[in-house]
């Protein structure tokens, strides 16, 4: 018999603390005491359940028989070996599972104890309560009920961070292991791997850190919660968090591009005239975009309106150069863009980032060209940035 208060306890305790429903660890106790029970009392080939009435704390213990025809088992007597044979070329009556007295019951002595009874219906018998078990099969039990905890458990976080995917979570930082950041999320770890950090980011162990859910997957070795504070979607999230008009759905991201750690461009529209999209995200005195800046570890960004009109987007997601014209070919899905010769440097940009960036944002090519010379520049959206590598430490206190 159990004691009800310590059941009570620990159902409430693991429902709370690790979000197990109570019927799944009440299922765990009971295939755990029917396991003891079976490698201790029962006959080979039983199968055995055990109850656990949670009023009066009792076990009851039955073995389960189903009910079998000619055409769901094989009568005959065979050797052994045939169950090893390949089953390519075998009958179908050949494929049927032996007739096995612990397991089967005749349909025809099933209706002498359940009239209705059909083919596959389970007839359960009740056995003798035991509660004396061995070392080996108490073992076996305490095996059979941390297992049983643990799928439970890892289902109860499948569903809680699934739930979460594509938002921004919070934990500590945990550890640097071969380069990828492992996280403390609480009932489980997250990993933010090397390419999903910001460039140059240092870490120090036990200090809070946020990052965006962008995967939740289940493999043979566990479970994974993919983080990453370097993906575009993340930088979108941060403002989400801070700027109302984009939580309400106000102001709208129509791209975003983005070197992580070193600079972004943001292209935005509002689905009310009324509202200004860009003075929205940036904030009186620029404080929503500081914050976001901060966050980001000083990662400056460019946040423009978006336009219909190919050519005012372009001039645009070129910003702070002043663009003179823009001549667009549609067969190349190219522009030519012409600047003054003192803006030219600030249009192409460091290294070649502003230009860059401005062919991701807006997906077209773009030639640079100064006003009287020929062409300085030529970047497409698919131009890859020549990037630092991730130099995320973690420094222990």
């Amino acid at each position: 018999m159990f004691d009800l208060k310590v059941i009570n306890s620990v159902l409430s305790e693991l429902e709370q603390e690790r979000g197990i429903p109570r019927e799944k660890v009440i299922e765990a106790i009971e295939a755990a005491l029917a396991t003891a029970y079976k490698k201790e009392y029962a006959k080979k080939g039983q199968i055995i359940r055990a109850h656990i009435d949670l009023e009066t704390g009792t076990t009851e213990f039955s073995q389960v028989k189903v009910a079998v025809d000619a055409s769901t088992v094989r009568f005959s007597e065979e050797n052994e070996s045939d169950a090893h044979k390949p089953a390519q070329g075998l009958t179908d009556e050949e494929l049927l599972p032996h007739f096995n007295p612990e397991q089967h019951i005749l349909l025809s002595d099933a209706k002498l104890i359940k009239r209705d009874a059909q083919v596959g219906d389970e007839l359960i018998f009740p056995l003798e309560t035991k509660g004396d078990y061995g070392r080996i099969a108490a073992q076996t039990a305490k095996q059979v009920i941390i297992q049983k905890i643990r799928e439970a458990e890892k289902v109860s976080i499948m569903a809680e961070f699934g739930k979460r995917q594509g938002e921004i979570i919070t934990g500590m930082v945990q550890r640097m292991e071969r380069g990828n950041l492992y996280v403390d999320l609480g009932r489980a770890t997250g990993i933010i791997p090397y390419s999903e950090q910001i460039p140059g980011e240092r870490y120090r162990q036990g200090e809070r850190i946020r990052a965006l859910l962008y995967q939740v997957e289940e493999s043979l070795h566990g479970m994974y919660l993919r983080l990453s504070r370097a993906q575009p979607q993340f930088l979108a999230k941060l403002f989400e968090a801070e700027v109302p008009e984009v939580a309400h759905g106000t102001v709208v991201f129509k791209s975003i591009a983005r070197e992580a750690g070193s600079r972004s461009k943001v292209a935005v529209a509002s689905t009310d005239p009324h509202v200004d999209p860009v003075g929205s995200l940036v904030g009186q005195r620029g404080v929503r975009v500081s914050t976001v800046t901060t966050e980001l570890g000083g990662e400056k960004i460019d946040i423009v309106e978006w336009s219909e009109d190919t050519k005012r987007f372009i001039e645009e997601a070129l910003s702070p150069a002043r663009v003179i014209e823009v001549d667009i070919d549609e067969a190349e899905h190219k522009a030519v863009v012409k600047v003054s010769e003192d803006q030219q440097s600030l249009a192409i940009g460091r290294g070649g980032q502003n230009v860059r960036l401005a062919a991701k944002l807006t997906g077209w090519r773009i030639d640079i060209q100064s006003i009287g010379g020929g062409k300085t520049a030529e970047m497409t959206e698919n131009t890859k940035a020549t990037e630092e590598k991730p130099t995320g430490e973690i420094i222990k206190e």
